[in-house]
């Protein structure tokens, strides 16, 4: 490692005294880093452009304690380029600006490559990016930048299309376990206090750290340093002792990022699918992370509407009426109330045809000319108008059997368009079988009309 390197703080001999379990156990080497086997498994791209120091501009997409951080930091542990590190939160285009300047004196002076690492690159702002947009495609710097939101959203187009994006997973429970191991084993970790982890300690400890491994590292940390030891000087971590360690679990999810807009994503489906387990566990899931309830009850009217219609109408209500408990008593008492929409609309019988018709006319309002109303459709209420044929030829739907008459009621450009088609489920059927009787009687009163003519 080059003595002009940031490299401070990154070995283990390095870490300050008293430092989070995660930062004494921060990997050093690709070897050590535990999960994301389809970006560092033997010969793939970015262990080999490691391996050769030929990294690239990237962005590490990940949740939280999926190894972002650290797979920057054994980047630069591995590499001969110059680390400078700066986090999305505190730093502004004066800092990016320094950086830039110092990286191009760099490159000139010594040969040498400077990788810009931006933490939650995520919360820079358009300006931001666009300060180091020409020195990533110059070359001047090599930027790694991690977030834990969709990059497509939250970074700028033009400088996703010059670093490639990396998405990381969160860790899975036999990547949590060995990281467990590790940390109970190494002197430089939780050995000196000689823990035993019991089995379903172990269990519960991997389950609530939903794959984010600082999570779990901190959570077994405080169980272990709580628990007094025994005679022999042992530790016997218990399973009560990770529940009181961990408290509460906390549920990832964020409320204006991509997780806010995959679950209810995956509450509309369920519903839309007829799954009633599956549309409470969503929308529990929400809830209990705090999502407003208020968001839920207005997605809750689109599913009645969008995928019940005239199914059943009582959905709407339903959904609506949940909509008027969430906002009159609020959290937690309305989750009942949601959770009661939610279910009822998932087993009402399905149908689109509401949605597709007004989509239909929707597309037919954008593309076709903008007629005018038909002549005998119009209203007449002075003299002139009746004069100018307004209304004439209007056929009143009273004056005849069963309240039916044929006539048109669009442009003539679409006097034959369809765009209501019921489905044979649920109240919609019988809708369907009311359209067919009243067409039927329609022509037979035309033919009558025609006679009595």
């Amino acid at each position: 490692m080059d003595k002009g390197s940031k490299q401070a703080g990154l070995a283990p001999s390095g870490v300050q005294p008293g430092a989070p379990l995660a930062a004494r156990m921060r990997p050093q080497r690709v070897d050590d880093i535990v999960g994301q086997e389809h970006l560092l498994g033997h010969a793939k791209m970015l262990r080999r452009a490691i391996e050769a120091d030929r990294v690239p501009s990237l962005v590490l997409w990940g949740p939280p304690g999926s190894g972002k951080t650290t797979l920057a930091r054994v980047i630069a542990n591995t590499t001969h380029a110059y680390f400078d590190p700066v986090s999305a939160v505190s730093a502004g285009v004066a800092d990016l600006r320094r950086i830039v300047k110092e990286a191009a004196e760099r490159r000139q002076n010594e040969g040498r490559r400077t990788i810009l690492f931006i933490d939650e690159i995520h919360r820079f702002n358009k300006s931001q990016q666009d300060a180091i947009l020409p020195h990533v495609e110059d070359g001047t710097v090599t930027l790694i930048g991690a977030t834990t939101e969709n990059p497509s959203f939250e970074v700028n187009s033009a400088l996703l299309s010059r670093a490639r994006v990396l998405v990381l997973h969160a860790l899975r429970p036999s990547d949590l376990s060995a990281l467990a191991d590790r940390s109970l084993a190494e002197p430089n970790g939780l050995l000196p206090l000689q823990p035993e982890l019991e089995p379903a300690a172990r269990e519960h400890l991997l389950s609530i750290s939903d794959g984010d491994a600082r999570r779990m590292l901190n959570t077994l940390e405080l169980a272990v340093v709580s628990t007094e030891p025994d005679a022999q000087g042992i530790r016997h971590i218990t399973l009560a002792a990770v529940e009181e360690a961990a408290q509460q679990r906390w549920l990832q999810y964020d409320k204006a990022g991509e997780g806010h807009y995959d679950a209810i994503s995956a509450l509309h489906k369920s519903v839309r699918d007829s799954d009633p387990d599956g549309a409470l566990y969503w929308l529990g899931r929400m809830l209990e992370a705090g999502e407003d309830p208020l968001f839920i009850a207005r997605r809750l009217i689109r599913m009645a509407s969008e995928d019940v219609g005239l199914a059943d109408p009582n959905a709407l209500g339903l959904a609506i009426a949940a909509q008027q408990t969430a906002h009159f008593v609020g959290m937690p008492e309305a989750d009942l109330a949601l959770a009661q929409a939610a279910i009822y609309i998932a087993l009402a019988p399905k149908s689109n045809a509401l949605y597709t018709a007004y989509k239909g006319v929707k597309d037919d309002v954008a593309r076709t000319r903008n007629e005018p109303v038909p002549m005998h459709l119009r209203n007449a209420p002075t003299g002139l108008m009746r004069e100018l044929d307004y209304g004439r030829g209007y056929k009143y739907a009273h004056d005849y059997q069963g309240g039916q008459v044929e006539q048109s009621h669009l442009p003539d450009s679409l006097r034959d368009r369809r765009y209501y088609h019921p489905t044979d489920r649920g109240y919609e059927a019988r809708l369907g079988q009311r359209m067919l009787e009243w067409a039927e009687q329609r022509k037979r009163n035309g033919r009558q009309k025609g006679h009595e003519d």
